[in-house]
């Protein structure tokens, strides 16, 4: 019999043991937590804003609601979503204190404080109840969890019933000759981005590398199913660089 120290999974490019991933993964994030978001508008030349913005208008927050935001890093996704509900809750939570730092000084900044709590845990076990949540978001952040269908199971433990999970991530391109162009983009100009702006090279290669692992959209689909959800669908956004993936717990 195989047991878990023997598992192994990607990171990267690169095989390595499943126990491994999660403090690589912290290794990675708190290295660029300083810069994250300047990075993210440099990377995508700012089209990640819109992306945000277009995961907002399929959800349509609606005031009261809570929001449970996983690997939600610095806090983007809780701010528009309480800027768009008016009135709700927002928890964060990440696997990396140093990214939850940066949203802390943002969210005193825009004066959200009182709306948003900031938690320190992992995708796969959460810290809270059965039905606690009215939304689930987790936004460029499933790629990197070790094993995302217990994400996805988790998620839909702490959905109440009538809860909503949607997840944004990169995806795979439906055409050759732009998965191509993007390719060579990505692994030629996006870590000499990391080192120049953040001074963090290989964080950035593994970043570029993961997205090319991550599954692609039907397949992902069928693993928001698995994990219970009922009316999932997803829609490709800029042509499929990146897609948004949605689920109801009926």
């Amino acid at each position: 019999m195989t047991d878990d120290t023997q598992k192994t999974t990607h990171f990267g490019f690169t095989d390595i043991p499943e126990t491994e991933k999660a403090g690589r993964v912290q290794g990675v994030f708190n290295s660029v937590a300083s810069k994250y978001d300047v990075m993210n508008d440099a990377m995508s030349l700012g089209i990640h804003r819109v992306w945000k913005d277009a995961m907002m208008d399929w959800l349509a927050p609606r005031p009261g609601q809570r929001l449970l935001d996983v690997a939600g890093g610095t806090g983007d996704i809780s701010f528009r979503f309480l800027k768009r509900a008016g009135r709700g809750h927002a928890t964060v939570l990440d696997l990396t204190e140093p990214m939850l730092v940066e949203g802390r000084k943002r969210a005193d900044a825009a004066a959200m404080a009182e709306q948003l709590d900031w938690v320190v845990g992992d995708a796969m076990a959460l810290p809270f109840p059965d039905n606690s949540f009215d939304v689930y978001t987790i936004s460029f952040g499933i790629r990197n969890v070790t094993r995302p269908q217990e994400a996805l199971n988790e998620a839909f433990r702490v959905l109440r019933p009538g809860g909503r999970l949607m997840v944004l991530e990169f995806s795979q391109i439906p055409n050759d000759m732009m998965q191509k162009a993007y390719d060579l983009y990505s692994f030629n100009i996006i870590p000499r981005m990391g080192q120049m702006i953040a001074g963090d090279r290989d964080s950035y290669q593994y970043l570029v590398e993961s997205i090319r692992k991550f599954p692609d959209q039907e397949t992902f689909l069928g693993m928001l199913r698995a994990a219970g959800f009922g009316n999932a669908k997803y829609r490709n956004l800029s042509m499929g660089i990146a897609c948004l993936h949605s689920g109801w717990k009926l």
